[in-house]
C-alpha cells in the first residue's frame, strides 16, 4: 500500500506571491478564471473554484483603537488625541495570507454521491475527478462541506484540485509546492507532516504567538482529517473555512435504512390489500352453509 500524501500550508511564512496559483495553472492547463476586481480585496480570483484550484487569499486585518482607559490622560471626556474613548477600527493592522486548496477528505462526500465513479480515491489516498467521465450533474457540489468542487460554465463538468497525480506518478511534488519560495506549501507522507506540523505550531507559540493553530489536521474531526492541512494564525472563519467540517453523506446509510424499510412496509400492505380484494369477504359460518358466496 503506498504511504497516504498530503499537503500542510504554513500560512505563517505565506506572502502571497501567487506563485503556487500560476503553477497550478500552467501544469494542469487551468483555464483563465477572469480576474474580475470584486472592490473587497487585492485577491483578484476570490475563491477555489473549477478555474482555481489552488487559491491564496488577502486577509486583512483591522487594526483596533485601544479603550479610553488604556490612552494616555484619558480620564473622562475625549483622550488627548481627540478620540472620543470607543473602541473601534483604525486603519490595517496586518495582512493575513493563505494558499487555500481541496482538502481531499479522509471521509470524502463528493465520493459517495458521484453517479459515474468520476470521483476516485488513487493509490496515494487523494480525491480526483475523472473530466472525461464526469457528466455534469452536479451532486459533487453542494455535497463538498468546504465548497471547493465546482462546474465549468463552459462545459459543467466539475474539476478541482488532483493533487497533481500525474506528477506524483512521475515521482515530482505537486506543482504548486515546487514552486513555493518560502516552503508555506509542503508536500509529502501525511503522518509525517503532521509531525512537522506540530513542532512548528509549538514553535511559534514559545515565540509569542498563541494564537497558532492547526486546521483538518485531527483524524477525529468531523471528516475524518483532511489530506490537506493548514497552520492558521486566527480562527478558521477568517480564513471562509467551516470552524466544524463534517461529511454531509454521513447520515445516508441510516436514510436508505429507513428508506428500504419504509418501501417493504409499503410493498407488504400493497399485497395484502391485492389479496383481499380478489379474494373478497370472508364469509360467515352461516352466511357458509346458505352457499351465499357462490
Amino acid at each position: 500500500m503506498t504511504e497516504r500524501m498530503g499537503f500542510f500550508t504554513d500560512t505563517s511564512v505565506c506572502i502571497g506571491c501567487k506563485a503556487c496559483e500560476v503553477a497550478c495553472k500552467e501544469w494542469n492547463d487551468v483555464p483563465d478564471d477572469g480576474f474580475v476586481f470584486r472592490a473587497t480585496s487585492y485577491d483578484n480570483t476570490g475563491s477555489l473554484g473549477a478555474n482555481t484550484w489552488r487559491h491564496v487569499a488577502f486577509i486583512e486585518q483591522p487594526r483596533r483603537t485601544p479603550p479610553r482607559e488604556e490612552w494616555t490622560g484619558a480620564e473622562g471626556g475625549e483622550g488627548q488625541d481627540g478620540r472620543d474613548g470607543r473602541e473601534g477600527h483604525d486603519g490595517i493592522e496586518g495582512w493575513l495570507m493563505s494558499s487555500d486548496v481541496c482538502k481531499h477528505c479522509t471521509h470524502a462526500a463528493c465520493l459517495d454521491v458521484c453517479p459515474t465513479g468520476a470521483l476516485f480515491r488513487t493509490e496515494f489516498d487523494t480525491v480526483v475527478v475523472q473530466a472525461d467521465v464526469c457528466n455534469g450533474c452536479g451532486y459533487c457540489v453542494p455535497a463538498c462541506p468546504y465548497g471547493v468542487i465546482d462546474r465549468r460554465e463552459r462545459d459543467g463538468r466539475a474539476f478541482k484540485c488532483t493533487m497533481c497525480y500525474d506528477r506524483q506518478l512521475g515521482g515530482l511534488e505537486p506543482a504548486c509546492a515546487k514552486a513555493c519560495p518560502t516552503d508555506s506549501i509542503q508536500f509529502g507522507p501525511l503522518d509525517e507532516l503532521r509531525v512537522r506540523a506540530e513542532e512548528r505550531v509549538e514553535r511559534l507559540r514559545r515565540e509569542g504567538r498563541p494564537e497558532a493553530r492547526l486546521y483538518g489536521a485531527s483524524p477525529d474531526d468531523g471528516v475524518g482529517g483532511d489530506g490537506a492541512f493548514f497552520l492558521l494564525l486566527d480562527e478558521p472563519e477568517t480564513y471562509g473555512l467551516p470552524p466544524d467540517p463534517v461529511v454531509t453523506t454521513r447520515d445516508l446509510p441510516a436514510m436508505w435504512r429507513w428508506a428500504g424499510g419504509a418501501a417493504l412496509s409499503l410493498a407488504g400492505a400493497v399485497t395484502v390489500s391485492f389479496l383481499s380484494t380478489r379474494r373478497g369477504p370472508v364469509p360467515s359460518p352461516a352466511g357458509a352453509r346458505r352457499g351465499w358466496w357462490r
